[in-house]
């Protein structure tokens, strides 16, 4: 079974980290080299990463985000607050959709926007966003697949299909 954790470092693969360890991505995303690990261990169960190759499987991967995160790890709303836009309220999606209302944020006392307050799918999110923007985008695409209109879900799958193909 995938937990939440295991999304996060999949897609922090799939930035294209040159070089790295079971410690050093867990610094990067406030996990422990064990929850890397294991993370690791469940991907590859599920047919979603190659342990020997050390390679994400993208085709699956993509398969999984675009039509399956919304039901496995739908999402949790909160009051309004400040944080860090996603979905279609950050980049890559914020170029090609103008939002209206309040933008959907992770909650993060931080950020820089005022919004909805959407649970991030793990709570080191909003951190490991905040280091590095490949991976920030990657995660607020997910989120519009896992909150958007039929019209942001489909252009974040696009985009997220490019850049894990990349």
């Amino acid at each position: 079974m995938l937990k939440p954790q295991d999304i996060l470092v999949l897609l922090k693969l799939a930035t294209g980290v040159p070089s790295w360890t079971f410690d050093s991505l867990g610094h990067e995303l406030g996990l422990s080299a064990s929850a890397v690990h294991r993370s690791l261990h469940r991907a590859e169960a599920a047919g979603l990463y190659d342990l020997r190759r050390r390679k994400i499987k993208p085709a699956a991967l993509f398969e999984l985000l675009s039509h399956g995160i919304k039901y496995v790890f739908p999402p949790v709303w909160k009051g309004e607050t400040r944080g860090r836009r996603t979905a279609w309220a950050a980049l890559p999606l914020s170029r090609a959709i103008v939002p209206s209302g309040s933008p959907p944020v992770w909650p993060d006392v931080s950020g820089d926007a005022w919004g909805v307050a959407l649970e991030p799918i793990h709570p080191s999110v909003p951190d490991a966003a905040r280091e590095d923007p490949k991976l920030s985008e990657l995660l607020a695409l997910v989120d519009a697949i896992r909150i958007g209109t039929v019209r942001e879900r489909v252009l974040a799958a696009e985009e997220l299909k490019k850049r894990l193909e990349a």
